[in-house]
């Protein structure tokens, strides 16, 4: 009889029991009964349940004795000699440093399931609890009636007997396989890299390793098998953990110092959870009193299913491995966006003339592209002409000091998360910090508004001028073919404008993520200090000279990279776009203010009022839509590198509304403060 069909017929526990005791059903290998115990008071939805209860159970097996002992015998059967040490170590522990490949284990797991040899506890768990939130509902089990049930089928306590594949063998021998393995990834040439404060010292983790042998063969060998708070070995064991815990948090915090790549902040988060893992299991060694033999036991029973059915948790790995590496990012976006955030008059004016340059420059590069165009080859090749017209005009603005007025974003909204996550560290000052982030909000809103308009206003006449200059000398109007293609892919209503320019947004996010991950990886790698002392270097060009190489590519490196990545990413978009079959384009307010500029004289001035007052409010949604895209992405990842609850923009918009109001025109121009 199929399970669902049967399970019509157990409206009670009793029924269950009648079907399996009376059917003779049950083989030395099935497990059925035993999933069908569970199933019966596994919850629909065990996150709405409140008090999940086994009273039917153990009421049922009190009067009833010999459906009592038949499950004794069941369990018993199905637990004896069952090894779970590998369970203990392993299970939700990262068991690789390689990012990438544990994700794809843990995914082809969710789809595949590792099964294990029948004679390991990890397959019996895997048959039974197989559902992901199934420690949810078990949690919310009273221990009371845990222990009822764990007293009425006379079940012993780990601490009966030690022989082997006993519980508590298995749990020490689980503990000395996670202290070997950490005292091994510990002692890696890259991990001790970032912890010079103990290059002179022993390793906490060899005296933990040595301590702890120490006390568990102590536990084996002699009674009782277990220790109690007071021992004095129990307390220098301690003391010994929180110096390795203390080792991976130097290590952590070393990074601004040193850098941190993937690859080591996964041997550090793995020696982390190990930790963790190692201080869980020895409370299960602590019995002060017999009421704590069976509560340790059926705790060892809860983590042993929350461990296994946690163990391919792909979210919480992501979060975990990503999130030192995204703070490192955005520590350098943050420093960086400090320079896009002006203050004084003086600066506000210093970014206009910077904005200018901007301009200036993408001015010439619209009409470069727009020549580009008409060259005859592949879409590859059209991407790639593209591509490099872009990264060589971005890195330009760069290296002369301009400014692209959407690469700001990216920058500054790590910047303002710094300030808040400063701002609620002072608690003294924790009521002002709102109001101090709707003024730096309105600084940062002032700064993108004067560099919008000298971008927007000198690409503009950049671009009028130079293709008036090529008809003028060449008697040609490059524009005129794509004149009305340049003019309508500016209107919001009749283009895809605004999802083009969202995904500008995108590449401008991702491109201050490059910034970030290039800066980080070159202060871990030491390049620059490389770049300083290379031998060849220094004979060729002097040891001033070198210095001075070494210091710009400290200074600028991270900003070419992005900068060029960048420029890929605009210019091949459109060319993947058309080989994909899809609608996929980037709209950037300043080249489309170049390309309107273009799109008029292509037309040599005949536009209807309708099409030229789309064509403006165009170029405003555009930018609008490049703004709120890439700040929003920013500052979300800001906010999650910083541990920031998201319930906090709601108090920012509150606070940055309030200031608006009180005085509107700080956010576009600098006044003095009152």
């Amino acid at each position: 009889m199929k399970l669902k069909n049967r399970k019509a017929h157990w409206n009670s526990i009793g029924n269950l029991f009648l079907f399996y005791n009376k059917s003779n059903t049950i083989d030395n290998d099935e497990l059925s009964f035993l999933i069908d115990i569970v199933a019966f008071y596994r919850p629909v939805d065990p996150k709405n349940e409140s008090v999940i209860s086994i009273n039917s159970l153990i009421e049922f097996l009190k009067n009833n004795p010999e459906d009592n002992t038949f499950l004794k015998k069941y369990i018993f059967s199905k637990l004896t000699d069952k090894k779970f040490s590998r369970m203990l170590s392993d299970s939700g522990i990262l068991q690789d440093s390689d990012f990438m490949y544990e994700v794809k284990k843990r995914l082809f797991a969710k789809i595949l399931p590792f099964q294990p040899e029948k004679d390991t506890l990890e397959y019996l768990l895997n048959q039974v609890f197989f559902k992901s939130d199934d420690p949810i509902w078990i949690n919310k089990i009273p221990l009371e009636e845990l222990q009822n049930l764990f007293q009425t089928l006379d079940f012993k306590d780990i601490y009966t007997s030690v022989k082997e594949k006993s519980p508590l063998n298995e749990l020490i021998k689980a503990m000395g396989l996670l202290s070997q393995r950490m005292s091994g990834r510990a002692m890696e040439s890259d991990v001790i890299k970032m912890v010079p404060e103990y290059e002179e010292k022993e390793s906490p983790f060899v005296a933990f390793e040595k301590e702890m042998l120490l006390v568990t063969k102590r536990i084996l060998d002699n009674k009782p098998h277990f220790i109690e708070i007071h021992d004095e070995s129990y307390k220098q064991m301690m003391v010994l953990h929180k110096q390795c815990e203390e080792y991976v948090d130097t290590a952590f915090a070393n990074s601004s110092k040193y850098g941190i790549s993937l690859k080591v902040n996964q041997s550090l988060l793995r020696i982390r959870q190990q930790l963790h893992r190692i201080k869980i299991l020895i409370t299960t060694l602590i019995v002060q009193n017999e009421s704590d033999k069976i509560r340790n036991s059926i705790q060892l029973t809860l983590r042993l299913i929350k461990y296994n059915c946690q163990k391919n948790n792909v979210r919480q790995l992501i979060n975990e491995s990503t999130q030192l590496i995204s703070y490192e990012i955005t520590q350098h976006t943050a420093k960086t966006g400090e320079n896009y955030i002006t203050e004084s008059s003086s600066e506000y004016f210093s970014m206009l003339r910077a904005a200018i340059g901007g301009g200036f420059i993408v001015g010439f590069l619209c009409i470069i592209k727009l020549l580009l165009s008409k060259l005859e080859t592949s879409g590859f090749g059209h991407a790639f002409y593209y591509s490099l017209n872009y990264s060589l005009g971005f890195i330009a603005i760069y290296i002369f000091g301009f400014t692209l007025a959407t690469k700001q974003p990216a920058m500054t909204a790590a910047t303002i998360t710094k300030a808040l996550e400063t701002g609620m560290k002072k608690q003294s000052q924790n009521e002002n910090k709102h109001s101090s982030f709707a003024q730096l909000f309105a600084r940062l809103f002032r700064s993108q508004f004067i560099a919008f308009v000298g971008n927007v206003f000198m690409a503009f006449p950049v671009s009028l001028l130079g293709v008036w200059l090529i008809d003028y000398f060449f008697d040609t109007n490059i524009a005129f073919e794509k004149s009305a293609k340049l003019i309508n892919d500016l209107s919001p209503i009749n283009s895809a404008a605004i999802f083009h320019a969202g995904i500008a947004g995108v590449f401008l996010f991702l491109s201050g993520i490059i910034s970030g991950n290039v800066s980080n990886k070159n202060k871990h790698n030491n390049v620059y200090y490389r770049i300083k002392e290379h031998p060849i270097l220094k004979q060729n060009f002097g040891i001033e000279r070198t210095n001075r190489i070494a210091k710009w590519f400290e200074n600028n490196w991270a900003g070419v990279v992005s900068n060029g990545w960048f420029g890929v990413f605009l210019g091949s978009t459109a060319s993947i776009g058309i080989f994909l079959g899809l609608n996929l384009d980037i709209r950037h307010i300043t080249f489309a203010s170049g390309n309107f500029a273009l799109g008029l004289y292509g037309s040599k001035f005949i536009i209807d009022i309708p099409t030229l007052i789309w064509s403006i409010i165009g170029i405003g949604v555009i930018g609008f839509m490049n703004f709120i895209v890439s700040f929003s992405l920013s500052l979300g990842l800001a906010f999650r590198s910083r541990n920031i609850p998201i319930s906090e923009i709601k108090l920012l918009n509150k606070a940055i509304w309030a200031h608006f109001k009180s005085n509107p025109i700080s956010f576009f121009v600098p006044v003095k403060s009152k």
